[in-house]
């Protein structure tokens, strides 16, 4: 486990045990083992919970190449058309479109996808949500500010961005609490067999749901994004129905989860650094440069989601054999020295700050102007809503979200003096 690695300073890295990376433990000291990795072995093969290898980039300028160069594939058959001995997993029919999404295919596919949905997303668009999701914040605190404690993310982090993807896609309000409680029943799988068969009758409800959803939409079009990805033409092509279904799923996970892991994440660094809260406080026009650097310094998004060799790639000095498996880790480049002057510290006010939180290249995050909109609003509120604000347990105590991708806070309970 981690803490062996981390207490062995004198063996190095490629001669240890593998570390899981998925683990609520490692999640705790991922920055100290990845500062390890920059040093030792920027380029790391470790075994996932499932036995597939994968090899961990950490460096800045390596990670960056990844997330570009078109040797490295998104597509997950690139593995297996490499590597005959390797039988890719059964995965029915009906349950495909969950596979292959907008995050896991290369261009022309993926050009097409990503030219249906980005209109959505638009900077220009997106600011039109700004009174919504003020009017959400202020809900939440409403309903929060009646209690001396509150728990952060279940209570505030996560209903924000869970309603706003839920309305922009026109999920009727009586099916939204499902979606979270599904993501996270995939997302806890953290590459374990057994924790994702177990997760397989979650994927087909969420799948049979989308599938009537889309349905819905076809017979009775509304003013909402699946209604119009529904309408929607490319070249004269419209989206099938199982890209349609794809792609209401990973808007309604990546839709929300990262900015649920920015606001918990951002809100305990900012208690962790209490010279830096009380500088928002005094000064809340830093809260766009803020937002910035709490994805850089808690990136929400541990690793990119995964890619794969379609040739051996050299990265310093280390051979990646063809059709493997690559994890370029973001939150180790967030935090490289090489390019990040005291990385360690959290310094609202940074800049430059050209950091890789929502990764790079073509498949750069589609939400970030709502992740950020939507974390500029919400730590604002909470910080005008509060007089004071404090952890209700040690920090060791908290727990961390088992997973592979993504890097986030269960729970952040809070006691609170409000004004």
């Amino acid at each position: 486990m981690v803490q062996s690695v981390l207490s062995a300073p004198d063996t190095p890295l490629t001669a240890q045990r593998p570390v899981n990376i998925t683990t609520p433990e490692f999640k705790a000291q991922a920055f100290e083992f990845y500062a390890r990795l920059r040093r030792e072995a920027p380029v790391y093969r470790t075994v996932l919970p499932d036995k597939m290898p994968a090899w961990i980039v950490s460096r800045y300028d390596d990670v960056a190449m990844v997330l570009k160069d078109e040797r490295f594939s998104k597509e997950f058959r690139t593995l297996f058309e490499n590597n005959p001995n390797v039988k890719p997993p059964w995965i029915p029919k009906s349950l495909l479109p969950l596979v292959r999404h907008l995050l896991h295919t290369d261009p022309p596919d993926h050009t097409r996808l990503r030219a249906l949905v980005q209109q959505a997303f638009k900077p220009s668009f997106v600011e039109g949500l700004r009174p919504r999701i003020a009017e959400l914040a202020g809900e939440l605190l409403t309903a929060a500010s009646k209690q001396r404690s509150f728990d952060l993310v279940s209570q505030f982090a996560l209903p924000i961005p869970a309603i706003v993807i839920a309305e922009m896609l026109g999920v009727p309000p009586r099916d939204r609490h499902k979606f979270h409680r599904w993501t996270e029943s995939m997302i806890a799988s953290g590459g374990k067999r057994f924790r994702m068969l177990r997760s397989l009758p979650v994927i087909w409800r969420f799948s049979n749901y989308l599938r009537r959803l889309v349905t819905m939409k076809r017979a009775a079009p509304q003013d909402d994004l699946l209604s119009a990805l529904i309408a929607a033409q490319e070249n004269g092509q419209k989206l099938t129905e199982d890209e349609l279904v794809s792609m209401g799923f990973v808007l309604l996970v990546a839709g929300h989860e990262t900015t649920v892991n920015l606001i918990g994440n951002g809100v305990a660094a900012l208690l962790e650094h209490p010279d830096q809260l009380f500088r928002l406080r005094r000064e809340p026009e830093l809260m766009k440069s803020a937002v910035e650097e709490l994805l850089r310094f808690t990136s929400p998004v541990e690793t990119a989601t995964e890619r794969y060799t379609k040739e051996n790639v050299t990265i310093a000095g280390v051979t990646i054999p063809r059709g493997n498996l690559v994890l370029a880790a973001i939150a180790s480049a967030n935090r490289d020295e090489q390019h990040f002057a005291n990385p360690d510290e959290l310094d609202l006010g940074r800049e430059p700050n050209k950091h890789l939180a929502f990764g790079l290249g073509p498949h750069y995050c589609l939400g970030a102007p709502l992740a950020r909109l939507e974390a500029q609003i919400a730590i604002g509120a909470l910080l005008q809503r509060t007089a004071d604000i404090r952890l209700a347990v040690p920090r060791e105590k908290l727990r961390w979200n088992r997973g592979l991708i993504l890097r986030g806070l269960k729970s952040l309970p809070l006691e609170v003096k409000w004004r």
